[in-house]
């Protein structure tokens, strides 16, 4: 039996940052058209996350990766992915404000830093479109 950490800290955490509802695109794979040509097949899940600034272990990290961008941390209930290449899948998609009460934006999920059974923990980066 696995003790899920989140759910511990998450009350706490909820203190000072709550919990946002977040719609999750998720990555399922593509299909292929005659032509060759691939269109990404998703399937959008509601769920709740919590979004953080990038800590300085989280910036240490997305640094030696060499990824630039706008970034946030989000703390997930549930199992995000990044691309996923053996799987043949894309990055899943989040969807929150840059600021609170800003307009909806997508975020990319581009580092998997921690996934548990029951949680995981991402940083993402904001997309153009």
């Amino acid at each position: 039996m696995s003790m899920n950490l989140r759910a511990l800290a998450n009350p706490f955490t909820q203190l000072t940052n709550p919990n946002i509802p977040i719609p999750w695109i998720q990555s399922i794979g593509y299909t292929t058209d005659a032509n060759g040509k691939r269109t990404p097949t998703t399937n959008t899940i509601g769920g709740v996350g919590q979004v953080q600034a990038m800590s300085a272990s989280d910036l240490r990290h997305v640094d030696m990766l060499n990824i630039t961008g706008v970034l946030r941390s989000v703390y997930w209930f549930g199992s995000l992915q990044s691309v996923v290449r053996v799987d043949q899948q894309g990055g899943d998609i989040l969807q929150f404000p840059e600021v609170p009460g800003g307009p909806i934006r997508n975020w990319l999920v581009t580092t998997v830093i921690e996934t548990w059974p029951q949680w995981s923990h991402v940083i993402v980066t904001l997309q153009a479109s």
